[in-house]
């Protein structure tokens, strides 16, 4: 049972929708501290790692052009990365909250 949740965790982080701690809880039919300790396990094992999503270097922009890419860094979607600031809502990600993705 505990290795299905851990797998459908993974794929919840991995299908590219934005979810909160709550939300991932109410999905997996469990509580948030469990959905939190699982979390803290797969990026223990570099399975997955935070987004933070400011723009700076290692904080969401692989190649720390700070937005002045145009969309082509290997930061941004389209180069399979994270994003820099150019490509990210108006205000960043600051508001939605702790997001994670899985590591390639």
């Amino acid at each position: 049972m505990e290795s299905n949740r851990m797998n459908r965790l993974i794929e919840l982080l991995g299908d590219g929708h934005a979810r909160t701690i709550r939300m991932l809880a109410d999905e997996l039919n469990t509580t948030e501290s469990d959905v939190m300790r699982q979390i803290d396990y797969l990026e223990h094992i570099r399975v997955i790692r935070k987004v933070i999503g400011d723009g700076a270097p290692g904080n969401g922009c692989a190649s720390g052009c700070g937005g002045s890419c145009g969309g082509s860094c290997n930061g941004c979607p389209s180069g399979g990365g994270n994003m820099c600031k150019s490509c990210m809502p108006d205000g960043g990600f600051k508001n939605m909250g702790q997001m994670w993705e899985l590591v390639k």
